[in-house]
């Protein structure tokens, strides 16, 4: 490299995800693409023989380079698909998966996360896990995002780790990006987590990190109510107006544009969505549903609040 070259950016991590899943085929069809997209090379934690498998039966022709270190992805990436192994422990069938794999899906992970605190990864993308597979394996997260969080404290120590799940679709047709504020509990105990605190929390997240990743100078946060009708004053529940109206106040007191308690079922049409830049729901199926409805293929689960 020239003294006038810069430095080629840090790989990204890719974990595998389930290897019975849509993990591989998304690894693959990612390389595959990597120069009409203008892909930062990565490389996959897998299993190389489950991909090559995979890469049959897709049909599509790829050459898999096995590497020891993510230092070797760039090099390989232009040519092949860079994979660094992570042996599975039994067969995979495609749509069958295997709670014997368990381990190597979260060996992945954990791999993917410690190369970004050691310097080597500029981020992880993480391909799609089962949860009731590693459930029965004894893997005791709710899911993905948390499980992160417990490596982010174990990587960072001495720091506090609060995960915010943002759901991010950006076509030329739907623009959405939504934050559930609790993710996967049992409805039934949503109501006793909606704190004033875990609002401000969330928020103050979430208008941070659109300032930074997104661009977005003075964000616009739009935050639901938890109750239909955003709890009609109190006649429909009182949380909207005891916890939520209090903490968008002290929101606004803090200088950020917030808006609500909303109404969820009349936040996600086209209009509404013009008025914001960035939704917060008061529970999973509240979010998950209009950026499914409206972006089924095109939406990307970014975690925000922590140090990767």
């Amino acid at each position: 490299m020239s003294a006038d070259e810069a430095p080629p950016r840090l790989p990204l991590a890719l974990t595998m995800g389930d290897p019975a899943g849509v993990g591989p085929d998304i690894a693959i069809l990612a390389w595959l693409r990597r120069d009409s997209e203008g892909l930062t090379p990565f490389a996959l934690y897998g299993d190389p023989g489950v991909i090559a498998a995979r890469a049959t039966s897709l049909g599509v022709s790829i050459e898999i380079a096995e590497i020891d270190s993510l230092t070797d992805a760039h090099r390989a990436f232009a040519r092949a698909l860079p994979v660094i192994n992570v042996p599975v422990a039994a067969d995979v069938a495609a749509g069958k998966p295997d709670s014997a794999n368990a381990k190597a899906v979260i060996a992945a992970i954990d791999s993917a996360v410690a190369a970004v605190a050691s310097g080597d990864a500029a981020a992880i993308v993480t391909n799609p896990i089962a949860k009731a597979v590693l459930y029965a394996a004894g893997f005791s997260h709710p899911g993905h995002t948390e499980y992160l969080a417990e490596l982010a404290s174990r990587h960072w120590r001495g720091q506090p780790h609060k995960p915010v799940m943002l759901l991010v679709a950006e076509t030329a047709d739907v623009t959405l990006r939504v934050v559930p504020l609790t993710i996967h509990v049992p409805l039934r105990a949503v109501p006793a987590l909606v704190t004033s605190e875990t609002i401000v929390e969330t928020a103050t997240t979430l208008a941070a990190s659109l300032a930074r990743d997104f661009a977005i100078g003075r964000p616009r946060i739009a935050i639901a109510g938890l109750n239909p009708h955003a709890g009609e004053g109190g006649a429909i529940g009182a949380e909207d107006r005891d916890i939520i109206a209090p903490a968008i106040a002290e929101l606004r007191a803090l200088g950020l544009d917030v808006s609500g308690p909303h109404s969820a079922d009349a936040m996600f049409h086209a209009a509404a969505r013009a008025t914001y830049d960035a939704a917060i729901a008061i529970y999973h199926d509240q979010a998950l549903i209009p950026i499914k409805t409206l972006a089924f293929d095109d939406g990307v689960n970014v975690t925000l609040g922590l140090p990767f």
